[in-house]
């Protein structure tokens, strides 16, 4: 017997690590609507699979696109993101909100609509959100990024919590410093790359790859117990404050210190 069609959308979907997650899905066998604001930027779109052109902040712009999919998905990937860099007093009112609607309400509008359809199947399924760390610490001149990350992140804990009895799981995932799409300015200058990866435990950026794997486990029968949780794939260095705060060496032993 045929193993039954998943279906799954991506939102974000020509970005890096959007891109990332739709050849892992896609490899995996999932059928994907690829939403993105222009739809002629997504390239390589897998056989059987859809590209849809979509405004995730404009509630009728999603339901169209899901009406084009014209499937129930079973899994939602809430990529889509912006950054507008800035200090916070004298940060344009307008691109503060901009960040806002795209990174926070727009991923509201794509989950809601994808569950209110998962309901009304009786199908259940799995929303993953893609926040960051810097919706776990703040990053200077970030403007309106950090607040909407941490907020999409404690939205995912209530998403997980309301609709967990209708067997929607709902987990988020926070990428760290990533060699990828809107970090690739920041990384294109060589010193600055090798100082980012020192400050790393794992001593490495992290890359698209890294973040789509995480998304296939959450995805997967795998993470069947897992919801309301945001994990950072980070390489460890949300963790890592006090290893850039060395002691002197005469306090840094074993035993008491007099």
């Amino acid at each position: 017997m045929a193993e039954a069609v998943r279906h799954a959308i991506v939102t974000g979907a020509a970005g890096d690590i959007g891109q990332a997650i739709t050849r892992a899905l896609a490899t995996a066998g999932w059928r994907l609507g690829l939403i993105d604001l222009d739809e002629s930027r997504i390239s390589g779109v897998p056989t059987g699979s859809v590209a849809l052109s979509a405004d995730v902040t404009d509630a009728n712009s999603v339901d169209a696109a899901l009406d084009r999919f014209g499937a129930v998905p079973t899994l939602v990937v809430n990529n889509a993101g912006i950054v507008r860099f800035g200090p916070l007093l004298d940060h344009p009112l307008n691109e503060f909100e901009t960040v806002l609607r795209v990174n926070l309400l727009g991923a509201f509008i794509v989950a809601r609509a994808a569950a209110v359809a998962m309901v009304a199947a009786k199908q259940g399924g799995t929303i993953i959100n893609i926040t960051s760390i810097n919706g776990i610490v703040p990053g200077p001149n970030s403007g309106a990024y950090t607040a909407a990350k941490a907020g999409l992140a404690l939205l995912t804990k209530q998403m997980a919590v309301e609709w967990g009895p209708h067997g929607i799981r709902v987990n988020s995932i926070a990428p760290g410093l990533i060699d990828a799409g809107m970090s690739n300015a920041v990384h294109a200058d060589p010193a600055l790359r090798v100082s980012r990866e020192q400050k790393i435990p794992l001593r490495r950026l992290g890359t698209a790859d890294d973040v789509a794997k995480l998304v296939m486990f959450l995805a997967s029968s795998e993470s069947a117990y897992i919801t309301g949780e945001n994990i950072a794939v980070d390489g460890g260095i949300t963790q890592s404050l006090l290893t850039m705060l060395p002691r002197p060496k005469s306090v840094d032993k074993v035993g008491p210190t007099e």
